[in-house]
C-alpha cells in the first residue's frame, strides 16, 4: 500500500484541487482516503426524535487514490511513491528526492 494513515497529501482533482490534509482513514475495497474537511457534502435529514432533529448536515466522502499524490515529507513536492528493498526491510522512498518516506 503506497499511502498510509497520517501521511500528507494534496488533492489533483476534483474541487478541492490543490488543498492538502492528512490522511484519517483508508478504505482499502474502494480504493479511497478520508480526508478531514476537504471534499465536504451537505445531506439533508428528516427529522427523527428528539435526539435527531434534522435538517442539513455537512460531512466528509471519500477521495479515490487517483485524485491525490502524497507529499515528501523532506522536498515538500508531490510525489510517486517507489520502495528499496534492503535484507532487513522494505522502505518507501520519494521519486523525486530519493529520500525515505
Amino acid at each position: 500500500m503506497k499511502f498510509k494513515k497520517g501521511d500528507e497529501v494534496i488533492v489533483t482533482a476534483g474541487k478541492d484541487r490543490g488543498k492538502r490534509g492528512k490522511i484519517e482513514k483508508i478504505f482499502y475495497k474502494k480504493d479511497a482516503v478520508l480526508l478531514p474537511g476537504l471534499n465536504i457534502f451537505k445531506r439533508h435529514l428528516k427529522k427523527r426524535d428528539e435526539k435527531n432533529p434534522g435538517g442539513i448536515v455537512e460531512f466528509p466522502r471519500a477521495i479515490p487514490f487517483g485524485n491525490i499524490a502524497l507529499l515528501c515529507p523532506k522536498c515538500g513536492k508531490p510525489t510517486r511513491v517507489g520502495y528499496k528493498i534492503t535484507k532487513s526491510d522494505k522502505e518507501r522512498v520519494c521519486h523525486k528526492c530519493d529520500s525515505t518516506i
